[in-house]
Formats: structure tokens, C-alpha cells, sequence
């Protein structure tokens, strides 16, 4: 299947443009919190972490590849061109990304006061992924883990989508 190149205004461009570096910005500050969270398991509220996850999940998965739907030709943006060429590649890595948020969502919902053990990772554990972007397909493997390994696996996504499709 061959990628379908739209020619659009400028000002469209811009627009598509501003609404994926708004849900980008959107999704870095949802990490930020859970991140801050982890960090300091005192500070944990499950509400305010559930809000995280849901942010990225509802940004990610078919929200996410339909902002790259097409080529958006402006100055601004940061995507690579191999994004169109890499389609399969690139919903996989937006699909996984909402997988990983949806799996924090549920630990927030099963954990409604402090952050617990289960939560976190074990001194030592594996933390999987890797560069390569490994993701956990099985279901219930992704549900078993800890929170805190799901959340490192989703930031491994993010830079593994931004390493392949996204210009420095």
C-alpha cells in the first residue's frame, strides 16, 4: 500500500502541526507527574496518576497515527518523512504506547491509596524493552508487572518513536 501524499495549505500544516506538538507537550508533562511520582511514592495520589495515564492514552494509539496521517509540509515540524514509508512501524509504536498507558491506568485503579510495593520495581529487576522497543504483547504479562516497569517500557517507546521518526 503506497502512502498518499495531501498537499495542504500552509496554515493546515501549521494547524496539524500544533495539535500534535500540543498533545506531545500534553503527554511529556503526563509522564513528568507519574515520573515525579515514582521518584517520591509519597507523594502519590491515584487520581492524579490515573489523570496521567489517561492523558497519554488518549493521545496515543489511533489519535497519535492519525496526526501523522499525511505529510504535513511546515517549517515547524519535527517528523521525519519516514513516517508515511514506515506506516505499520509507526502505528505499532503509537499503539503500544496507549497499551502501556491503558496497563497504568489499571494500576492506579488498583492501588486507590499510597503507592504500593506492587507498584514498584524490585532491586535488580529486568527492565526489558531496550532501543529496539520490545513490547509486551501478552495481555496479562502487561497487567502483571508493576507500574513502574510498564512506565519505563512507555518512556522506551517514546524514545524509540522519536530515535526512528522524529528529526533533532
Amino acid at each position: 500500500m503506497g502512502a498518499v501524499l495531501m498537499t495542504a495549505s500552509p496554515s493546515a500544516a501549521e494547524d496539524v502541526v500544533a495539535v500534535r506538538q500540543a498533545d506531545m507537550k500534553a503527554m511529556a508533562a503526563a509522564a513528568k507527574t507519574m515520573s515525579g511520582m515514582f521518584k517520591d511514592p509519597a507523594s502519590y495520589k491515584a487520581a492524579e496518576f490515573r489523570w496521567a495515564a489517561d492523558a497519554i492514552r488518549d493521545r496515543s494509539g489511533v489519535v497519535l497515527s492519525g496526526h501523522f496521517a499525511s505529510e504535513a509540509a511546515s517549517p515547524q515540524s519535527k517528523a521525519r518523512p519516514n513516517i508515511l514509508e514506515e506506516r505499520d512501524r509507526f502505528d505499532r509504536i503509537a499503539n503500544d504506547l496507549r497499551d502501556y498507558a491503558v496497563a497504568l491506568a489499571a494500576a492506579a485503579e488498583k492501588n486507590p491509596g499510597p503507592m504500593s510495593a506492587g507498584m514498584r520495581m524490585k532491586p535488580g529487576e529486568a527492565m526489558g524493552g531496550g532501543p529496539l522497543g520490545t513490547h509486551v504483547r501478552d495481555e496479562q504479562e502487561l497487567s502483571a508487572m508493576p507500574a513502574e516497569h510498564a512506565f519505563h517500557l512507555m518512556l522506551q517507546t517514546c524514545t524509540t518513536c522519536h530515535a526512528r521518526f522524529r528529526m533533532e
